[in-house]
């Protein structure tokens, strides 16, 4: 059969490109250090590394959500902690008053450390983060938690504004975690710290008095009971730190594993590829010079 001579160029000229194609891949691959370049090179192994991409996402915003709830919890239950030595002290003074000991005096100048102490608590309970959301309130972050009427009676003038919906984060494969807590009870407890001040401050008061009493242990009362909800949501951010912080370091193996999966999936054999490479640019080479050799022939040459 014979072979003209525009048939063979454009043979050789095909031979020529198909080789210089692989030769371009190789080069990407080892530039790149990714055995697949397309979808099409190996079509299974594609599929794989596309959903231990997806599953390497999703646990990239997992972590991110667990960094910003431990960081939101510990800010948090630092609060509390000054919450709780706030009402310790109140305590101790409610405790004090109640026993009938004191003096009138004695009562008026406690009323000025029980108003500090209030006032203390409600400024930690309107806290806010960095961004000016309100960490107690809920999820009406927009609102602070306790909101005070200058105009209402003494003990009706704190109120709760948030609410008590948790705010919900993804920390895991169907797993939520909360990274707040509301205290909607500290209002009650503000009222009663705000009711036995305005009678400890009354010049004429009378220690012995069955009704100031009875104000004083009310307030001793719900500050006992404050102490304890207070100490349980302490100790619910520090079980969910806990929680969060394995949480981490399982999801941290996983996202090891994947990486380790990919790189055996999708990682270039440098070896193999340089020799593949070496090899093409061999026979580019060669065909060159067959492909001039052949083209300087003429029939004359063999007659």
């Amino acid at each position: 059969m014979r072979v003209s001579t525009a048939q063979y160029a454009a043979l050789m000229n095909a031979t020529l490109q198909n080789s210089n194609k692989h030769m371009t891949d190789l080069m990407q691959q080892i530039a790149t250090g990714q055995r697949i370049l397309r979808p099409s090179d190996d079509p299974i192994n594609s599929v794989r590394l596309s959903l231990i991409a997806q599953q390497s996402g999703q646990l990239a915003q997992y972590q991110t959500n667990i960094d910003q709830l431990g960081v939101r919890l510990q800010k948090s239950e630092a609060y509390l902690s000054g919450i709780t030595q706030d009402m310790t002290s109140a305590r101790d003074l409610m405790v004090w008053a109640s026993d009938g000991s004191a003096a009138p005096s004695d009562l008026n100048a406690m009323a000025q450390s029980i108003k500090s102490l209030r006032d203390s608590i409600m400024i930690t309970a309107n806290s806010r983060d960095s961004d000016g959301n309100y960490l107690f309130s809920g999820t009406a972050t927009d609102r602070p938690a306790l909101s005070y009427d200058p105009n209402a009676p003494a003990g009706q003038r704190y109120t709760f504004t948030g609410n008590t919906e948790a705010q919900m984060a993804a920390v895991g494969n169907g797993t939520t975690a909360a990274g707040n807590v509301s205290l909607d009870d500290m209002a009650e407890l503000l009222n009663r710290l705000d009711a036995a001040a305005e009678t400890a401050s009354d010049p004429d008061v009378d220690p012995n008095d069955p009704a100031v009493r009875q104000a004083f242990a009310d307030c001793l009362d719900q500050i006992d009971a404050a102490i304890g909800t207070v100490s349980a949501k302490t100790a619910q951010m520090g079980a969910s730190r806990n929680m969060l912080a394995q949480l981490q370091i399982n999801q941290q193996a996983v996202g090891l594993a994947n990486d380790q999966a990919t790189l055996q999936l999708g990682q270039v054999d440098y070896g193999s590829a340089m020799t593949e490479l070496n090899g093409y640019m061999t026979a580019v080479q060669a065909t060159q010079k067959v492909y001039g050799r052949v083209m300087q022939m003429s029939l004359f040459d063999v007659l």
